[in-house]
């Protein structure tokens, strides 16, 4: 068995289509024709059910198949453990954030952490909260950042970098815009904007209001954070949202007014459990760990509350 013939048969069996999966690997059709025959004549089995230009996995197909992509990644995960170890500040790191979390802190930590590796890689994957926990446990994704820190997975472990509050976005022309603080009990008959049910920052709010005897009145959901502060912007609702989102700028025709009692969020860093970091790996995991975050976010100041270090300045 060869490795190419393995390629070629995860490439067919993901696509269902032999010349689909010759242009994707830039081969002829006949090439990997002749390798999925001769991988199912050595293995004595039927990989794939014909049904005209279409293929389809076996049952035997698909048991082989979750078999040979763990297979790939352990020799992908090798050779690149061979290639950091030569040079761990020219590796690639597979690096998760939800999207509460892309706009500020994301980027300053990327930022500071290139100008001390200008070299390292990486490849950023936006996902929802619980994706990003399975990415890391399956090994998808090296690591994320995600907020709240998970407690009770097992596959994943991490570390909390801070602690943030979440704030009120309310349009200007609320009646409550003009207050110097909201309390939440006073919200039970507002209109609000939210994340839709399952995600961690709903969670968090519907949780904190049912500790004070109601669920919020949700008028709009949206599954992104500029989305939701666009339609608070438009006069369709209130929201609550983590602080740091208002770091840069504040939405037009909006006001930012801190809540009570505090409902907060504890940002962090996860990585697998189950196995070592490569060297790249580790040095990113490293440099973020010794970051000196605090929480101290304003919006009048472009670069405040997350961190400053003397590698860097951020604008």
């Amino acid at each position: 068995m060869e490795l190419r013939q393995i390629k070629y048969f995860i490439e067919v069996a993901k696509r269902e289509h032999v010349t689909d999966a010759a242009l994707a690997l830039h081969v002829a059709q006949s090439a990997v024709s002749r390798q999925i025959f001769n991988l199912e004549s050595e293995l004595g089995v039927n990989l794939f059910i014909r049904e005209g230009r279409n293929v389809k996995l076996t049952p035997i197909g698909k048991l082989f198949l979750e078999q040979m992509e763990e297979a790939i990644k352990v020799i992908d995960n090798a050779k690149r453990q061979v290639r950091e170890y030569l040079d761990p500040e020219h590796g690639r790191i597979r690096f998760g954030f939800p999207s509460s979390l892309a706009l500020y802190t994301l980027p300053s930590i990327i930022s500071a952490f290139r100008v001390r590796y200008p070299h390292v890689k990486f490849e950023l994957k936006q996902s929802a909260y619980h994706d990003l926990i399975s990415g890391v446990a399956e090994g998808e994704i090296d690591m994320a950042l995600i907020g709240p820190l998970p407690k009770k997975e097992k596959k994943v472990k991490g570390d909390i970098l801070f602690t943030e509050k979440m704030v009120a976005l309310v349009p200007a022309v609320h009646p409550l815009a003009d207050k110097s603080l909201l309390n939440l009990n006073h919200l039970k008959d507002e209109s609000f904007i939210l994340f839709p049910k399952g995600y961690v920052l709903r969670e968090l709010f519907d949780d904190a209001c049912s500790q004070h005897g109601f669920q919020p009145k949700v008028s709009f959901e949206g599954d992104d954070i500029d989305t939701i502060k666009g339609l608070v912007s438009a006069g369709l609702g209130l929201t609550l949202v983590p602080e740091s989102t208002l770091v840069d700028s504040l939405p037009r025709s909006t006001v930012r007014l801190p809540v009570m009692p505090q409902i907060t969020r504890a940002v962090g860093i996860i990585i697998p459990s189950e196995r070592q970091l490569l060297p790249t790996e580790k040095l990113f995991y490293q440099f973020i760990r010794s970051l000196p975050f605090w929480t101290n976010f304003k919006t009048d100041k472009a670069i405040t509350g997350v961190f400053i270090t003397p590698e860097t300045r951020f604008y």
